[in-house]
């Protein structure tokens, strides 16, 4: 069972290997865009939960900057406190300063407030592991996670990343998001795993399907091949932010009719009192220029399906 957490930590953190950088088509076009800005935050980003300090080499192999930009680039983000600069080793760590501007994020979030009582007792109940997810770049990161009693194969904390393309938390977000911001999303999924698009786009398809039919997906082995689990999407209470929620357990602990059967149906339920929940927080003011999604209507394929 310790190996399926094991997979689960390595493979993330190759995933935010991938992610790292700024080989974005779109970011050369945009004026706007601050290059020297993304390269520091790339920096931040090279860091992964678990693996501790690293030193200029390895940023920049992780990276693709420069060594010397990354040198200025770590020299910067030392004095300004977000790295700490290790001089025994030569090597740097991430500082309190990372942690303050992360700490200031999820605990003003009120969904993740809303989520942690629905998403511990559904843990509880199905003995499972449950998270709360936001998309950072083209992946999702756990903003709130909980574990049945028993669950130790899988370490989910908050924090942690997974694939949008292949596991049911990213696949019900896609589902949620208005047309044109889906397509953007699902163009630098098929670039990024383009060798795989054709089985990649497939079980997109078969997902979103599912949403559009009963409000869940289900995904079995498509990320790792020893975790299955169920996503249903969850936009806050005016409808201007998509996340989405998620179920998962290793294969051999649950059947996939149940996952159909029982999970799902009970995961939409979970989105339907977190939404409650938020309702009844204070309200807070949101951007003008965002618009709600109509629940329950089926994001357009066309887009996809040309690819």
């Amino acid at each position: 069972m310790g190996n399926v957490s094991h997979l689960v930590t390595r493979t993330a953190a190759f995933q935010s290997s991938l992610e790292s950088g700024l080989a974005e088509g779109s970011t050369g076009k945009d004026r706007q865009f601050v290059t020297a800005l993304a390269r520091g935050l790339d920096i931040l980003r090279a860091f992964h939960a678990g693996e501790g300090m690293l030193g200029n080499q390895e940023i920049a192999h992780r990276t693709g900057l420069p060594k010397p930009t990354v040198a200025r680039l770590t020299h910067t983000l030392t004095e300004l406190g977000y790295l700490n600069y290790i001089r025994r080793f030569r090597k740097y760590e991430l500082g309190a300063s990372v942690l303050a501007l992360g700490y200031a994020a999820i605990s003003s979030m009120d969904v993740r407030r809303a989520s942690r009582q629905p998403l511990e007792q559904i843990a509880h109940a199905l003995n499972a592991s449950t998270a709360l997810g936001g998309r950072d770049r083209h992946s999702m990161i756990y903003l709130e996670a909980c574990r049945g009693p028993s669950v130790v194969a899988i370490t989910h904390d908050v924090g942690t990343r997974v694939p949008m393309a292949t596991t049911a938390i990213g696949r019900a977000y896609l589902f949620s998001l208005p047309e044109a911001e889906r397509n953007k999303q699902l163009d630098a999924i098929r670039r990024r795993w383009r060798d795989d698009w054709t089985k990649v786009k497939t079980g997109l398809e078969r997902s979103f399907k599912e949403l559009a039919d009963r409000g869940f997906c289900v995904t079995w082995g498509e990320w790792l091949p020893e975790l299955c689990g169920v996503g249903a999407p969850l936009r806050n209470s005016d409808g201007t932010a998509a996340y989405a929620i998620n179920a998962s357990a290793p294969i051999y602990q649950i059947s996939r009719d149940r996952l159909e059967a029982d999970w799902g149906p009970r995961l939409v339920k979970v989105a339907r009192d977190i939404r409650t929940g938020m309702a009844a927080q204070p309200a807070t003011a949101a951007p003008a220029a965002m618009r709600p999604v109509t629940n329950g209507q089926r994001p357009p394929l066309s887009a996809m399906a040309r690819r």
